[in-house]
């Protein structure tokens, strides 16, 4: 073995250890991997660019910031709403036929991040009894096509690297159906070993909203139970003004009406979730100045608007603002927003319009705090234009008829040009962290070919694999790589194995793809730890779950997933 076969596996095992027995990001490590080996001359610049604007690649981070746009929609908010449901049987496979849906065409760590507040929120079920299975659901619908989760597509990347023509949309399909839907019923059977723990205490700030309820309202004539309003994230109804009137506590049978005024407390920044239902208008939005970007203002000890409320100083032509949400810390407020008297230290979030900086009242009445960013509503033809231009993009590459890249580039230029992204957005959401991971992890794959180390395993691998039978072989990369995804995350587990399952293949002369799809399965399969899947580290700190927990339920649900698996890809292609 020479030095450059010795100083490349050294680098590669220190990854490994680094990944696995650290606390550091994947991406630093797969940084100081690409660096590494530059320093000792086993990478080239070259190899990295080229790894840089890999397809697989290019892809995965269009697939993620068109995720977000698809995020701003009221689709996924009113799935999230309609999850909860009084009987245990029936949220569950609510939760799970939209999670494990959703997730074979969109990123499934987005559809978890946005399922994760309606749950926690509910007060029919322990969050704890859902969101271990929310997150289990989520993997197993990501394995359903290629595009369901992030290592599909490394995985792809490599075949595309090797001269394989790479992954057809559906590859996956057969497979992750099956198991899929049996580690459903096994979930399911389960349940009752999940535990019954309070949810962790949120830290924000809670402000007074109000939003009316309009005549063409889908709320009218339906209960607070029925339209959902008990599984808004982080949004709680505390009131029902009607006819001025204040209703409190609201209760879930409460029938709501015409110009009903409710009142909910909770997070601003999720004030998106009331203006995606229809007919439900915010405070400041009959003014037209509701936007992505809020003002944070205090009330002066010495400002004139003291003991006065909105309506009576005309707020909106006096400083060119709207009232959206009121906090007064120490005290409770009720009522509706217009009517409330101001006081000092009161905290009031604005909506501005192009004048406010320039009024010379405001410094007499208000300091100003901060900006506070929340998600814009969509345009119903800009939500239209979102949801079906992405499902006629999959389709097209489905089918064959446009390359899901070609297909992305274009889908995400149009959403730039109607304004349902933009260019700041685009930078914001880019997941640099992921490309360097996904970058260092083919680089270090190059180098291992490059010196020689793919080829001298080959060779070593040749007398013991000689009697070796392809179901044999075919397990022993599935659970090495099931073992490595649960200690240091899907992505590496997955760029790790790959060229050590492809040096097997070349050495038992067997097809290239059934070990491809055993090493995308198997680095998704990660139930027996929080930290090896990002849906699991999600949902584990949404709560106060244990690592046991995991393992108690994960446990048999990995051994039967990974058994369907290995047997159905023996059985299809041997």
């Amino acid at each position: 073995m020479t030095f450059e076969q010795i100083a490349v596996l050294l680098i590669f095992a220190a990854t490994i250890v680094s990944l696995a027995a650290t606390k550091m990001r994947p991406s630093s490590v797969f940084s100081a991997c690409m660096l590494l080996l530059v320093l000792v001359q086993q990478l080239k610049l070259d190899e990295i660019l080229e790894n840089l604007t890999n397809t697989g690649l290019v892809t995965l981070v269009l697939l993620l910031l068109v995720s977000h746009s698809i995020d701003k929609t009221a689709f996924i908010k009113r799935l999230g709403r309609a999850i909860v449901r009084k009987s245990f049987t029936q949220s569950f496979w609510r939760m799970f036929a939209i999670s494990f849906s959703s997730s074979a065409l969109l990123n499934n760590t987005a559809i978890v991040a946005s399922l994760i507040g309606p749950i926690k929120q509910n007060q029919l079920h322990a969050p704890s009894r859902l969101l271990i299975p929310l997150s289990y659901a989520a993997i197993l619908g990501g394995t359903v096509t290629l595009i369901g989760t992030s290592t599909n597509l490394i995985v792809d990347s490599f075949l595309i690297e090797h001269g394989h023509p790479g992954f057809a949309f559906f590859d996956f399909t057969l497979f992750g159906l099956s198991a899929g839907f049996a580690c459903a019923f096994l979930l399911f059977m389960l349940t009752p070993l999940l535990p019954n723990i309070a949810s962790n205490e949120n830290n924000y700030q809670r402000y007074l909203l109000e939003a009316d309820v309009e005549a063409n309202s889908e709320l009218i004539g339906k209960s607070v139970e029925d339209n959902h309003l008990r599984n808004l994230p982080e949004l709680f109804l505390i009131e029902i003004v009607r006819k001025n009137v204040v209703m409190s506590p609201v209760t879930p049978d409460m029938v709501i009406e015409e110009n009903d005024k409710l009142i909910f407390s909770g997070n601003v920044q999720k004030i998106d979730n009331i203006g995606h239902i229809k007919g439900l208008t915010m405070f400041a939005e009959t003014d037209g100045l509701l936007s992505d970007n809020l003002t944070e203002v205090i009330v002066s000890n010495r400002a004139p608007i003291i003991n006065k409320t909105l309506k009576e100083l005309g707020f909106r032509a006096l400083f060119d603002s709207a009232v959206v949400a009121i906090r007064r810390d120490g005290a409770q407020i009720s009522g509706k927003l217009g009517e409330l008297k101001l006081q000092a230290g009161d905290f009031l979030l604005l909506a501005t319009g192009a004048d406010f900086q320039r009024r010379d009242n405001i410094t007499k009445n208000f300091f100003v705090v901060s900006e506070q960013k929340i998600m814009r509503k969509l345009k119903p033809w800009q939500e239209a234009f979102t949801l079906i231009g992405f499902l006629i993009t999959i389709a097209l590459a489905a089918t064959s008829l446009l390359p899901l890249a070609t297909g992305l580039v274009f889908f995400a230029a149009s959403l730039s040009l109607i304004k349902v992204s933009s260019i700041s957005e685009i930078k914001r959401h880019l997941p640099v962290n992921l490309i360097l991971v996904i970058v260092g992890a083919l680089s270090l794959a190059t180098a291992l070919e490059n010196s020689g180390v793919i080829a001298l395993t080959t060779e070593a691998l040749k007398p013991l694999v000689d009697d070796m039978s392809p179901l044999f072989a075919l397990a022993c990369v599935y659970l090495m790589t099931l073992l490595l995804t649960e200690f240091v995350t899907n992505n590496a587990a997955a760029a790790l194995m790959f060229p050590f399952a492809y040096g097997l293949v070349v050495s038992m002369n067997l097809p290239l793809m059934p070990f491809a799809l055993a090493v995308a399965f198997a680095a998704s399969a990660s139930f027996i730890s929080p930290y090896g899947y990002q849906t699991n580290l999600l949902v584990f700190s949404a709560t106060n779950y244990r690592f046991k927990d995991f393992v108690k339920i994960g446990t048999p649900i990995s051994l039967l997933y990974s058994t369907i698996v290995i047997l159905m890809l023996h059985w299809f292609y041997f």
